[in-house]
């Protein structure tokens, strides 16, 4: 499990909005009660992520500011079997995006901090999305496409692709591994599916400290 660390809110906006929520103090996130049984088993795989705690020496100075609360985990672990769907409606796991570093994003529309941090993250993937990067974030809101769908068209976002489980699983399957306790959830994991490290609560992704975090996770 994660070691929890307090979240330095990027923003005077965003600490009105976790106040006006009743977000629980210090960290900013909204919890979510667990519903299901989770959608698979993370991967223990200790040999394949070795590489992965040299990605994480190497951002450890870069985790201050505004992405002060992205946490390395006590193991390097792979998240594939972690299921969501495209925006075709098929299954897909972290195995289809082998070779980019991910930010991974767990959001919901009826989450303040989600909807406010949503611009930033798009602003980030527009600016830094290639071949070797990709932002995926993955709405959990019941029902439906059609809610999410027209949030993202209402604030401009048209750099993020849309995501969905609609069940909660993926979000109870990272609470058994001791990563997600509400939302938003954000998971930094590398080209083999390792995490790197992982953080609760929102961020100002469009933020220069962002920006050099996730260029030193790649490499550039």
């Amino acid at each position: 499990m994660t070691t929890r660390k307090s979240l330095r809110v990027p923003s005077l906006k965003l600490i009105g909005i976790a106040a006006v929520a009743g977000i629980v103090a210090g960290a900013a996130a909204v919890y979510i009660r667990e519903a299901g049984s989770g959608n698979g088993r993370t991967q223990t795989a200790s040999g394949e992520c070795a590489a992965t705690k040299e990605i994480a020496a190497r951002i450890a100075p870069l985790l201050k500011g505004q992405v002060a609360a992205m946490v390395a985990p006590d193991e390097h672990r792979r998240l594939t079997t972690v299921s969501f769907k495209g925006g075709d409606g098929k299954s897909m796991t972290l195995d289809n995006f082998a070779g980019k570093t991910v930010l991974f994003n767990l959001w919901a529309t009826w989450c303040v901090p989600c909807r406010e941090e949503m611009p930033a993250l798009n602003a980030l993937e527009k600016e830094l999305g290639s071949d070797r990067f990709q932002v995926v974030p993955v709405n959990i809101d019941t029902g439906d496409d059609e809610k999410p769908k027209a949030f993202l068209s209402e604030i401009g976002v048209n750099a993020l692709q849309l995501y969905r489980d609609n069940t909660i699983e993926v979000f109870n399957s990272l609470k058994k591994e001791g990563l997600a306790f509400g939302l938003p959830v954000t998971l930094l994991i590398d080209g083999k599916g390792c995490l790197i490290s992982a953080m609760n609560g929102p961020a100002a992704w469009d933020s220069d400290d962002a920006k050099a975090l996730i260029k030193g996770a790649i490499g550039s």
